[in-house]
């Protein structure tokens, strides 16, 4: 499902508590992420729940980041679904560009969240910002022999 169409079944339903079915759904279309994946290095960090975000960088100049994940929360898994829906598929410019906070206030995601799922919303985002900056970074590095 793409971040276009999140947003408008977000806008549709009024009721926290659909929502909430509507997150937990989103997290079960999720493409599963296999086993392997789920290693320490793919574990994002500052999060109650435990996440796995798994990037993948395309080649040639336009280097088109793709990401997969998963949690062992339902809801979170959820969360993990928006945050891909929103950043995969995009140059790593692209990537740096999204306000983030903006999409989950228009989707009125953040009002709802408690604190530590707020944080490790968070913590995903800047994981993957990193993520572009350091390909953003190394398009200028001179290219080792």
């Amino acid at each position: 499902m793409t971040i276009d169409e999140i947003i408008d079944g977000f806008e549709f339903i009024d009721d926290w508590e659909e929502r909430i079915r509507f997150l937990i759904e989103l997290g079960r279309e999720l493409e599963p992420l296999p086993e392997e994946a789920h290693t320490a290095a793919n574990k994002v960090q500052g999060c109650a729940s435990q996440v796995w975000l798994q990037t993948s960088v395309g080649p040639g100049p336009d280097q088109v980041m793709t990401f997969r994940g998963d949690s062992d929360a339902h809801l979170v898994k959820g969360l993990v679904a928006v945050t891909i829906a929103l950043y995969s598929g995009r140059k790593a410019r692209e990537v740096l560009a999204i306000d983030a906070g903006e999409t989950f206030d228009r989707i009125k995601l953040r009002e709802h969240l408690t604190p530590q799922r707020s944080n490790g919303l968070r913590s995903m985002v800047e994981r993957i910002k990193r993520e572009a900056a350091s390909i953003v970074g190394a398009e200028g590095a001179p290219a080792s022999a």
